[in-house]
């Protein structure tokens, strides 16, 4: 048995009903800030660019794809489809914000984004491991296969 197929076992068997609020949570984090910098674009600009010459040349095709990679990973997580493939697509944005948020203001005195963005890293990573449990759309979906198929192992 390949540890892919250890680990999903792992996960169908101990996965507790909680954590479905935590993923979702985490869901809506990640959605909130899509939409927010989609309201906000300068401000998207000026996280990633620091006003220098990138922000001037007219590629802005990064603040786009972090943009709706965070709204469409987000709504993704928080109704349980594809969760690790989302969680996968996710860690780069969110180590970048936290190194990011970190080095630009010099510490861990930097107020609320440190620890949003730090504690959205830690979750994402604990769900691309334990993925997104029974009460999702991949659990429906693999219970309706499963039922079709006549086989009841996970």
């Amino acid at each position: 048995m390949s540890t892919l197929q250890q680990i999903r076992q792992w996960s169908a068997a101990h996965h507790p009903r909680w954590l479905v609020i935590v993923r979702m949570a985490l869901g809506l984090i990640l959605l909130g800030k899509g939409i927010s910098f989609m309201h906000d674009s300068a401000l998207m600009d000026d996280l990633i660019y620091h006003n220098n010459q990138l922000a001037h040349d007219g590629t802005h095709w990064l603040p786009i794809l972090i943009t709706w990679a965070n709204m469409l990973g987000g709504f993704m997580i928080l109704v349980g489809l594809w969760t690790r493939l989302m969680c996968f697509l996710q860690l780069p944005i969110l180590i970048g914000a936290v190194i990011d948020i970190y080095a630009q203001r010099g510490g861990l005195d930097v107020g609320n984004e440190l620890g949003i963005a730090a504690v959205a890293l830690i979750l994402t990573v604990f769900f691309l491991i334990e993925g997104s449990g029974p009460l999702s759309l991949d659990g429906y979906f693999e219970h309706n296969r499963r039922s079709q198929t006549g086989t009841n192992m996970p």
